[in-house]
């Protein structure tokens, strides 16, 4: 367990990202995305390398981890079990949130540079969240990017605690390719919400 939590650790230090990555080419990317698939960071992992990261539900504006089984799963045309999300609002069995593996990786850094011009702080520390509504994410042309993120989530149907990402590591969790997408690829699933931009 101890290796395990060094290594978990180790991989948000070795890949430290500020928001010029924005501005970085595909191909940069990509060879990002080459180098953690070499660290093998799995779900399991992510869950079991911090217990003081573990939280028993989510608060509006952080950004969570967890596992997901959805209720509706049998005629959804696709879904993720290892959710990436920002809640932002109540529902009366659950919550909305923004789940980041809908959009391929330099799409997902765009969005989030942009979701922090609403964040309470820039200090990037253990209070950082951000300040979002369903009024603001539909209004603002800005956040557009968003729309294909928004997903309602049942507490009855999530199947782990929620892991808490802290501020500072939001946007190495943006690049770690651990999105667990069921019935679809993940070319399938970013494909489509590009036609969703689109439209």
């Amino acid at each position: 367990m101890a290796n395990t939590r060094k290594s978990f650790k180790d991989v948000f230090d070795k890949y430290k990202y500020d928001r010029t990555a924005v501005t970085k080419s595909r191909s940069w990317f990509q060879g990002q995305i080459a180098l953690l698939r070499t660290e093998k960071v799995t779900p399991a992992q992510l869950l079991r390398a911090d217990k003081t990261a573990l939280r028993p539900r989510v608060m509006p504006g952080f950004l969570y981890m967890f596992v997901y089984d959805p209720k509706t799963k049998a005629t959804l045309p696709y879904y993720d079990t290892f959710p990436l999300v920002f809640p932002f609002a109540k529902t009366p069995n659950g919550f909305l949130g923004l789940n980041m593996h809908y959009l391929p990786y330099p799409l997902r850094i765009m969005l989030l540079d942009r979701l922090m011009l609403y964040a309470n702080n820039k200090n990037l520390d253990e209070v950082t969240r951000l300040k979002l509504s369903w009024q603001l994410l539909a209004n603002t042309s800005r956040l557009a990017l968003a729309q294909p993120c928004v997903k309602e989530y049942l507490v009855d149907h999530v199947r782990s605690q929620f892991r808490k990402i802290e501020a500072e590591d939001w946007m190495t969790a943006m690049m770690l390719p651990v999105e667990q997408f069921k019935k679809a690829t993940t070319t399938k699933v970013w494909a489509d919400s590009r036609k969703k931009l689109t439209k």
